[in-house]
Parts: C-alpha cells; structure tokens; sequence
C-alpha cells in the first residue's frame, strides 16, 4: 500500500527513527502505525543486543535537585560516541531520565530502568528503541542518590562529571564550594573514619614495602606506615582535603567558617572517565 509523507512524519516523532526507517517500517506493516512502532522497537532489540559487548564510555551526566532541596541525584546516560553525546536530543533524554529519577524516588540504576518514560515505554524499553534509532550501544550506567536537610548539586561544564553534596543545614554557596571540590579531587570517603577498612589495610602494607625499599628497618615498617596513613586520609578523604581555594585551611575547616554547625553528611561524585 502506499505510505504518505504524512504518515511517516507522525512515526519519526512517535520514536525518534530516521525517515527511511520509518518508512520501511510503515510498508512492512502495512500502514499500521502501532505494528509500525513494534517493528522499530524490535529493530531497537536487534542492534541491543549486537553491540551489547560494545564499550559505552562516552554519553552525558546530569545532576539535579528537589525543589525542596533535601534530595539529589546523578544519573550517567551512556552512549559509544562523543558525537551522540553532543546531540540535542540526546540530552534531552538524559534530562528526562534524570528527571523521571529524582520524581520517582528509585534508588538504583536497575530500578530506574523499569519506570514508565511516557506512558507507553519504560525507561529500558526507551533505551532500547533508541539503541535501534541511534545505532549506539546507550545504557543508564549509574543512579546515586543523597538526601539530607540540604542537597546541593554541581555539573561540571561538559556534562562529563557531577556531584551532589548533602549538608547539615542549608549554605547554598559554601555548598557550591565543596560539590566543586569534590568534582575536581575525587574523595573516596567522607572522613577517616568513613573509609572501609580494606583500603585502609592495603595502603598500611604499600607503605610497609615502600618503606622496607626505602631502607627502614622492618620492626620500624608499620609505624612509618601508620603515619603515611594519616597523610593518605588528608588527601583522600574530602573533610580533611586542602580547601582548593584556600588550601591553608581543610575543607571541615572551611564550613565552620561559613558556620559552626554545618558540615557535609554525604556527596556523590560520578564520572564518564571512572
């Protein structure tokens, strides 16, 4: 049967394929515009499933808070490619996921996947229509969440690093502050006490070695190592951390500053590099 311009315009923007494909997909089905879909989104299944070993380092991540300010959340949409990363429809699903995670209030990636998107399609199943449209492996690869009296958000320009920071009590700016802080010197844990103990026993026994190579006496080796320990916790964790625009004082020193009570609870920080 023959397929109007008309049909295959409504198709590309219920999906978001290319004209041909639409097209194609209207013939198969012969005119039928829900057949039509199902062809698209099994297409969509295929090319999944086919670049599902691929590797999806590229893509966008967006950071974003309640209106009340009390949660935040990060969510990394990936793709295989720099130039799908940079397209505007491509972000305007990352935002819509990102969106759909901070309303729903699911704390996982996989449990994100399952929420409807537009109330035809869940999230994995837009993920996989678009696989089919773009051509591109895409995943949402990571959801972090923070709650706290106040959640403060950071996007790094690009889109390639986020943060969100939770604080004792609301300081908007100082907040600002350290979510750049921890965009730019990557903590692995809130304070010393935050770090597991694992981490802690590996680098006890890096700086036993280093300190052996170095000449040490070995019934010396531990001690020396403990107190590398405690340089390693000043690097590493983000209250004991050099301020980065004041690197005199800490960065715990920095919010009492700004006020005696306030401090950080939690921070997330993801990364397309990580």
């Amino acid at each position: 049967m023959a397929i109007t311009a008309k049909q295959v315009n409504e198709l590309r923007k219920k999906t978001g394929a290319g004209m041909m494909d639409c097209k194609k997909a209207l013939v198969e089905a012969e005119g039928d515009m829900e057949t039509a879909i199902d062809i698209l989104r099994k297409k969509g299944q295929k090319i999944a499933a086919k670049r599902g070993d691929r590797d999806a380092s590229e893509g966008l991540v967006i950071a974003k808070t309640s209106a009340d300010n009390k949660k935040g959340i990060v969510v990394s949409l990936n793709c295989e490619t720099d130039f799908v990363a940079k397209n505007e429809d491509f972000a305007k699903l990352a935002n819509k996921i990102a969106d759909i995670a901070l309303e729903t209030g699911v704390k996982t990636a996989e449990e994100l996947l399952a929420q409807d998107f537009d109330g035809t399609l869940t999230i994995g199943e837009k993920i996989v229509e678009q696989t089919g449209v773009i051509g591109e492996k895409l995943e949402v690869k990571v959801l972090e969440v923070v709650e706290a009296p106040s959640v403060v958000a950071y996007n790094h320009p690009g889109n390639q690093i986020a943060t969100v920071v939770g604080l004792t009590k609301e300081a908007e700016e100082a907040g600002k502050q350290v979510a750049m802080q921890v965009a730019a010197m990557a903590p692995i844990a809130l304070d010393e006490k935050s770090v597991d103990q694992a981490t802690i026993d590996r680098e006890i026994e890096v700086g036993k070695d280093l300190a052996i190579a170095e000449g040490k006496p070995a019934d010396m080796a531990e001690k020396i190592a403990k107190g590398r320990l405690n340089k390693f916790f000043k690097e590493t964790t983000l209250l004991n951390q050099a301020f980065v625009r004041d690197n005199k004082k800490s960065v715990k020193q920095f919010l009492q500053d700004v006020d005696k009570d306030l401090t950080v609870t939690d921070f997330k920080r993801v990364s397309l590099s990580i």
